[in-house]
């Protein structure tokens, strides 16, 4: 099973709204495996995530890609792997 790339950022609490998880992702500001991707793309148990927020790097394991499962309460949607902090003038996703 796969859950878009929007909702999952939405439904796992990585980003407040799923707007702003779409702009991020049209930004290049999230990529899945290393690669650069649309809001629409497929979300799978195992995918690595990189999310690049203005001050940090957040990279993560999914590990439940079912929109059922990741509404529940007490759900842990992912893995971190890692959580640096980085400059604000370093654009991440230019890399």
């Amino acid at each position: 099973m796969a859950i878009r790339l929007d909702k999952f950022l939405k439904l796992a609490r990585l980003v407040k709204r799923r707007t702003v998880a779409q702009e991020m992702v049209e930004a290049g500001a999230v990529r899945i495996d290393g690669r650069k991707v649309k809001p629409s793309s497929d979300v799978k148990v195992g995918s690595t995530l990189e999310v690049a927020f203005p001050r940090r790097l957040l990279v993560v394991e999914v590990l439940v890609d079912e929109e059922t499962v990741l509404k529940r309460r007490g759900c842990e949607p992912y893995i971190l792997i890692e959580d640096k902090r980085v400059d604000p003038e370093t654009k991440l996703w230019d890399r």
